[in-house]
This record gives C-alpha cells, sequence and structure tokens, in this order.
C-alpha cells in the first residue's frame, strides 16, 4: 500500500476533478430537491392539489431519473465521463429555468407541464453523480478513493441546505429555480478546463471493446446478481428521504403535532446526510471496509427510525432532530456509489455507477405506491414501518453479501 504524506494527500483530495465533481454534485442536489422544497408553496399558489398532483410529479421526476441513469450511464462509458457532465447538466439546469415560468403559463396545462418539467430535470440529474463519483475513483490512488468521493458528496449534499436557504430568503419558489438553472449553466462554463480520466483513455480508441452494454448486466448471473445488491444497499437512504421526510407533513396529525414543513425536514435530512457523508469516507479508511462502514451505519439509521416512528418525534423540533439522525445514518450514499463503480470493469463502470444510485430514486415511486396502498388498512406510522422492514431488510442482506471492494485496483474490464 502506498504511504502519502499529508500534503500529497490533500493535494490529491483537493485536485480539479474532485473541486469540479463536488460542485457538480452540489448543484444537482440543489435542483434534486428543490420541488420537494417547493412542492407545498408552488402547488398552493398554482391551485393544485398538494399531495395527490404533488406526488404525480414526484413520481414523473424519479421516472426521469430512472431513465436518465440508463442514458447516460451507457453514454459515458462510450464517449466519456466528460460527455456527461456537459449534457447532463444542461438538460436539468434548462429545465430547472423553465419551471421558474409555470406561473405564466394557462391554469389548465400547469399540473401537466410542472410533471413533464420534472420530468426531463430527473433525465438530466440522472448523469451528475455517476460521473462524478467514475471520473474521481479513476482519478484518485485506490487508498485515498473513499476520502475523495466522500469530499465530493458531502460538500454535494450541502445543496440541499442552500435550496431551502434561498426559498426561505427569497420567499418566492420561482426565484429559486431560477438560481438552481443559474447556477448549472455557470458550472458549465468552469467544467471547460477538466480533462478525461487516465484510465477510461487507454481504452477509449479500442472499436473491439463492447463499451456501456446496459444489457450485459441481465445476461450474466454474477454480474447480475452484483449490481441488484449494489441498489439494495441504496434503498433506505431514499426510503428516509422521500416518505419520512418528503411527507413529512402527512405524519403530523398522527403524532399529535401542529405542523411539519416538508423543505425544513429534507434541509434537516441533508444536513445529516452531508455530515454522514464527510464521515464515511473516514470510517471505511479506518476500518479498511467499505461494507463495514456502510452496515454500521445503516443500523444506526434503523435506530433513528425507530425513533422517530414510535414516541421520539412528539414536537415539530424533535422531528427535524430525528431527521438530522436519519440523515447521518444514511450518509453512507457516496460510499455505495463509490462501491458500485469499484464492482465493475472500466468498459461497464459509468453505466452500473450512474445507473445504480437512480434505480434507487427510480424505486421511491413504487415505496410511494406501497406506502400509499399500506395507509388504507393501517395507520400512517405502521405503513412506513412495513415500507422500512422492506428497504432495510434488502439493504442489510445486500451489504452482508456483496464482495469487499476496499483497495481494489480499478484498471480492469468486464
Amino acid at each position: 500500500m502506498t504511504q502519502f504524506s499529508t500534503q500529497e494527500k490533500w493535494k490529491h483530495l483537493l485536485s480539479f476533478p474532485v473541486i469540479i465533481a463536488a460542485l457538480g454534485y452540489f448543484v444537482d442536489i440543489y435542483d434534486l430537491l428543490l420541488f420537494g422544497i417547493v412542492r407545498v408553496p408552488s402547488l398552493t399558489e398554482l391551485n393544485l392539489d398538494v399531495d395527490t398532483v404533488g406526488t404525480k410529479i414526484i413520481n414523473y421526476q424519479m421516472t426521469g431519473l430512472l431513465l436518465g441513469g440508463i442514458l447516460w450511464g451507457v453514454f459515458g462509458d462510450k464517449k466519456g465521463r466528460l460527455s456527461v457532465l456537459f449534457g447532463s447538466i444542461l438538460v436539468y439546469s434548462l429545465a430547472n429555468i423553465a419551471c421558474g415560468f409555470l406561473p405564466q403559463l394557462e391554469a389548465t396545462h400547469q399540473a401537466s407541464a410542472y410533471a413533464w418539467l420534472r420530468f426531463i430535470a430527473g433525465v438530466g440529474l440522472a448523469g451528475e453523480l455517476g460521473a462524478g463519483i467514475t471520473l474521481v475513483s479513476e482519478s484518485l490512488p485506490k487508498e485515498l478513493r473513499a476520502l475523495g468521493t466522500s469530499l465530493v458528496a458531502g460538500f454535494g449534499l450541502l445543496g440541499a441546505v442552500v435550496a431551502q436557504l434561498t426559498v426561505e430568503m427569497a420567499d418566492n419558489w420561482t426565484t429559486a429555480y431560477f438560481i438552481g438553472g443559474g447556477l448549472g449553466l455557470l458550472l458549465l462554463v468552469l467544467r471547460i478546463s477538466v480533462t478525461e480520466s487516465g484510465i477510461y483513455k487507454s481504452i477509449a480508441e479500442d472499436t473491439t471493446l463492447s463499451k456501456g452494454n446496459f444489457l450485459s448486466l441481465f445476461t450474466h448471473k454474477t454480474r447480475l446478481i452484483k449490481y441488484l445488491k449494489c441498489i439494495a444497499i441504496g434503498l433506505p437512504t431514499w426510503y428516509c428521504i422521500g416518505i419520512l421526510a418528503m411527507m413529512a407533513n402527512q405524519f403530523a396529525p398522527e403524532m399529535g403535532i401542529d405542523t411539519i414543513v416538508p423543505g425544513k425536514a429534507i434541509m434537516w435530512a441533508y444536513v445529516g446526510i452531508s455530515a454522514g457523508d464527510f464521515a464515511s469516507g473516514f470510517i471505511s479508511h479506518a476500518l479498511h471496509s467499505r461494507k463495514k462502514a456502510i452496515l454500521y451505519m445503516m443500523l444506526f439509521t434503523v435506530l433513528g427510525v425507530i425513533g422517530m416512528l414510535f414516541g421520539g418525534a412528539y414536537s415539530e423540533q424533535s422531528y427535524y432532530f430525528f431527521c438530522v439522525w436519519l440523515g447521518l445514518g444514511t450518509g453512507y450514499w457516496a460510499m455505495f456509489v463509490t462501491v458500485a463503480a469499484e464492482q465493475f470493469g472500466t468498459n461497464l463502470r459509468n453505466t452500473t455507477t450512474t445507473t445504480v444510485p437512480n434505480m434507487v430514486r427510480g424505486l421511491l415511486p413504487l415505496m410511494l405506491l406501497l406506502f400509499d396502498y399500506l395507509k388504507k388498512d393501517l395507520s400512517i406510522i405502521h405503513a412506513a414501518m412495513w415500507v422500512g422492514v422492506l428497504a432495510f431488510s434488502l439493504g442489510i442482506y445486500a451489504t452482508l453479501t456483496i464482495p469487499e471492494t476496499h483497495d481494489k485496483e480499478l484498471d480492469f474490464l468486464e
């Protein structure tokens, strides 16, 4: 194992690819979570049903993420990581700017336009994280990968906090959309100086090599099992964000709380997630294990979910406290995406690293459907509990059985 001085470590960890990936993920998260934050005020102003239309729009956005993950994942392996970083940010930036003009549309078209714009934004947002993590993973020494990707995600996830603060300070949801789109276009200019991954360059001109073959994930049993396990590891993260934070206002009546603001719940969850992502890299580095770091953080999250749903959240402030707890525990997001990058060869790495987190996001509509179905016969708390049992059971099993990738060399092919 190569030993690095402190100065050498910081030189690698503060290199241009890491900084640009972190800024990109910051804008990505700002725009990704912005609808969840402005869902109530924007739909109220547009005279649309907050819960019914809101759930529809979230489902459109998550479906866009699912399809976009496949599109950008394949594109990044066929044409390079940088092509995704440029193309995806242009798509979601323009879609977010367009969202700011929704009040000017005729009322009869606003609901469908909002849903389709969030779908387009979702397609664009799907490419950011996977391409960024792939580029950073292939650019850094193996000993520093966990720290580098944690810095990217830890800083990037603060975008959710800034999104909430922007909405509060601007006091206008349309302004928040304009700012998000503008930040994306500004970042597009900064990315001109980023260079392609050296590992990818070594295979870029090889026309005989199959690159970005998404279907190959389903035609090889071992590869498919690893891929499904990567997805399962991420399920608890979007269960906590998509149900316990985004739908926080639905839990208030049953918990005896006057009001819970979903935007604030999301903000506090991402304060925790940001801290957790910074910590996860150091935990993995110290334990010499990706799996142990993820498992311990997942179990910590389980305790927070139990506390939130069964008596711990007795006031608005205590609910936000548990949102921070859940965020801290699910802060293994960067680690889970890094594991996906390390499981597969260079010719399939961007495809898997981009599709895996977006498959997780794309499964949120199914979790919401199950949540809504269970609410018909159960209380909101018990409906959320059973969805959580499913998500965490799959996540813990996958974490325990997936191959360890700490210190794994990435210069290999599928």
